[in-house]
């Protein structure tokens, strides 16, 4: 089938305001003198997947809905800027918008202003159908409007992905996301048990391959069954800041997954995007291209660096 786009990202756009805390948890206090600034940036979840993805050389075209304000603006300039088609529907609560707070470590914690959405907000079922026609594959954010998609997305035969960040393996909000995905992403930030929750995902849904991220302690990869541990890539630099890692190994994974690497490998290339966007401040939006990301996994690949990709029973 013909497509005109390789990756149609669903949801995920905001507007986030950067504060570099002394620590985290941060102590009360009155006030706090922080630098580099405070400066409010355009990319949340689904922003960093479409620049990722599309520095990566893919055919990329983002849908969801914003504000007719300020910070809808500033994401109009940043996907026009990267030459990323958007498709914008009006959100009348107006852009989402969040507060970071970065420790010199490059940890994060995130404050979401969860008013504004509605739940009337919905994507155009005929607007989702179209542009989905015309993708290879679908990667959708866990927004609330983007739950009602799905079944128009598998109705048209893309493959989908999904990343259910800090799930706690209960929640049943983010259950049609992760039922529904071919490609199912998550941190492993807040669950109990790994090995239970990557392997009821796929007994009770439709995934090809469950990915968690561990941060420093690499990922665990479920396919055919089988879960295997992937170790961490070291960041090439001094890691500044989380903002956008997950989204980045997203970024790497899909780019292997849609070119038909082995899951090992597409794990790998995750691991190399996210740790170079632990090095980056979030202002700077730099993702890797395409040539980088496959040098810098060669070169990791080969001995005396090689990391040894092992099966695993038990995690936790």
């Amino acid at each position: 089938m013909s497509t005109d786009t390789d990756v149609l990202v669903l949801g995920g756009s905001g507007v986030d305001t950067i504060v570099y805390v002394p620590e985290l948890p941060l102590p009360y206090a009155d006030s706090y003198m922080v630098r580099p600034g405070i400066e409010a940036l355009a990319g949340q979840t689904g922003d960093f997947v479409a620049l990722g993805v599309s520095a990566l050389g893919l055919r990329t075209h983002h849908l969801d809905m914003i504000g007719d304000d300020h910070e809808g603006d500033l994401i109009r300039t940043l996907h026009r800027d990267r030459n990323i088609p958007f498709t914008e529907v009006h959100l009348p609560g107006g852009t989402k918008r969040a507060v970071n707070l970065v420790g010199p470590d490059g940890r994060r914690l995130s404050l979401y202003d969860d008013s504004r959405s509605r739940e009337a907000d919905r994507l155009p079922e005929a607007l989702v159908r179209k542009l989905a026609s015309a993708a290879r594959h679908a990667h959708v954010s866990i927004t609330y409007p983007c739950g009602f998609a799905l079944s128009t997305l598998r109705a048209t035969g893309v493959t989908i992905s999904t990343d259910l960040h800090n799930w706690d393996g209960i929640n049943p909000y983010h259950e049609p996301f992760a039922h529904e995905a071919d490609v199912v992403l998550l941190s492993a930030a807040a669950l109990a048990n790994i090995e239970r929750t990557m392997l009821r995902i796929a007994e009770r849904g439709r995934a090809e391959v469950v990915v968690v991220t561990a941060g420093a302690d690499g990922a665990y990869l479920l396919v055919d069954g089988s879960i295997h541990h992937v170790p961490a890539v070291t960041p090439p630099a001094p890691v500044v800041d989380s903002n956008g890692a997950g989204d980045a190994f997203a970024s790497g994974f899909l780019f292997g997954w849609l070119g038909g690497e082995p899951p090992q490998r597409c794990a790998l290339f995750g691991a190399v995007a996210g740790a170079h966007a632990c090095t980056v401040p979030s202002g700077r939006a730099d993702f890797l291209s395409r040539d980088e990301l496959l040098a810098r996994a060669d070169a990791y690949a080969s001995p005396p660096q090689a990391p040894d990709v092992n099966a695993v029973g038990g995690a936790t």
